[in-house]
């Protein structure tokens, strides 16, 4: 089955603490369903310093569960749904329903 989300798309978070803000898919995690977004559900968390990186209170992303998220429409950045279509040379493409435009085409 092909995947509605995809690493590297521009979503929209629907609901939640950060409804409205959008961001770029940095990683998909289909096993639970969620998705880690660029700069939303940002969380606190204690770092122990290491050789590489020193310690202290970082912040980073914390997955978003898929339900929450909406593709940005490629035309005006509104949530729009995702359908498929096959084109004359037997490719399956995602088509934002708002719009009709093809998202990987």
């Amino acid at each position: 089955m092909a995947a509605k989300i995809r690493k590297g798309d521009r979503v929209v978070v629907l609901s939640g603490r950060d409804k409205g803000r959008t961001g770029e898919v940095i990683e998909m995690r289909p096993a639970e369903s969620r998705a880690l977004v660029r700069g939303v559900n940002m969380v606190k968390r204690h770092q122990r310093q290491t050789a590489q990186q020193e310690g202290g209170i970082v912040s980073k992303e914390a997955p978003v569960h898929v339900s929450n998220l909406a593709l940005a429409d490629p035309k005006d950045g509104k949530p729009t749904r995702v359908g498929f279509k096959i084109m004359a040379d037997g490719k399956k493409v995602r088509v934002a329903k708002r719009s009709g435009v093809e998202i990987d085409g």
